[in-house]
């Protein structure tokens, strides 16, 4: 296990939720923490919550280049190098490939395809410098559809490729990568929609088990500390997502996929109608925050 004490640590999504969680618990090991994300007053409070003499803050888009290699310059100034990169930023969509909104489905793999990639290409040099560990946060969702969700799990198929890549990329720089897989986390992102979707909360209680479990944030964070310390390749939460991976190839043929067929023609429609009926295919939340940015207004 490798110490963290006086460790920079660079965390995109740091502001609130799973980031924001992995925060705290690597401050109360003696990290150094650069946070990045859109919202600046909870990035502020934050801050202020675990003191900022160890916590740089910087409010920047993923989806920005040039404003995420300006974060990683603002940490390598201030703390001296950065040892650790949690590429943890992400949202996802409501609605079928038939419904969701076209600019949606586009925002989706911008933040969570591009996004990654912008965080590592930033980064990357100064972790090099310091042989350091990249996590980059996947999903169950890149072994397994979840029907309603088509650009997340384009998304996070994609970003677990990206790992697997750079992985072999950065290995003799002794640079290790890690993809972290998580089942539905108690994050807004879930919360949001269940809130937003009545039938997505009613297609989570019909999926087999385990896959209708819902784990804390808290659970999740301590996972992805453990990880981190162990420069792990791959961080599972529930650890039962592991065997997904090896089921992967199954989980696509027609015996894989009867046990969510039904309830996914069942709902689907449901859910279609209640997207329409909002009128918008991302949460509140997130609406909010991308207007914030005016290099990317929302049409």
């Amino acid at each position: 296990m490798t110490s963290l004490q006086d460790k920079v640590v660079f965390i995109t999504g740091g502001a609130r939720g799973i980031g924001a969680e992995v925060a705290r618990r690597l401050h109360n090991k003696g990290a150094k923490l650069v946070l990045t994300d859109l919202d600046k007053a909870e990035l502020s409070a934050l801050a202020a919550e675990l003191g900022e003499d160890r916590v740089l803050t910087a409010v920047a888009d993923v989806r920005d280049l040039p404003a995420m290699q300006a974060a990683a310059a603002q940490a390598v100034e201030r703390f001296g190098g950065i040892d650790v990169v949690v590429a943890n930023a992400g949202i996802a969509s409501y609605g079928s490939v038939l419904q969701v909104d076209p600019e949606a489905f586009k925002r989706v793999l911008d933040v969570d395809v591009l996004g990654v990639f912008h965080t590592v290409r930033a980064t990357l040099p100064a972790a090099i410098e310091r042989r350091g560990y990249v996590l980059i946060v996947s999903s169950l969702a890149a072994y397994t559809a979840a029907p309603g969700l088509a650009p997340y799990n384009v998304a996070k198929a994609g970003v677990e490729m990206l790992a697997n890549a750079l992985r072999l990329e950065v290995a003799h720089h002794g640079v290790s990568v890690g993809s972290a897989h998580m089942s539905w986390i108690n994050t807004a992102l879930v919360r949001d929609t269940k809130a937003d979707l009545p039938s997505f909360g009613e297609m989570l209680t019909k999926l087999p088990w385990p896959l209708n479990k819902t784990t804390t944030v808290d659970k999740c964070a301590a996972a992805f500390v453990k990880g981190i310390e162990g420069r792990r390749s791959r961080i599972y939460c529930p650890r039962w997502v592991g065997l997904f991976r090896w089921l992967k190839p199954l989980l696509s043929t027609t015996v894989g996929e009867l046990p969510i067929r039904k309830t996914t023609a069942e709902l689907l429609p449901q859910m279609d109608a209640e997207v329409a009926a909002l009128g918008r295919s991302l949460s509140v939340s997130n609406v909010g925050l991308l207007r914030q940015t005016r290099a990317f207004p929302p049409n």
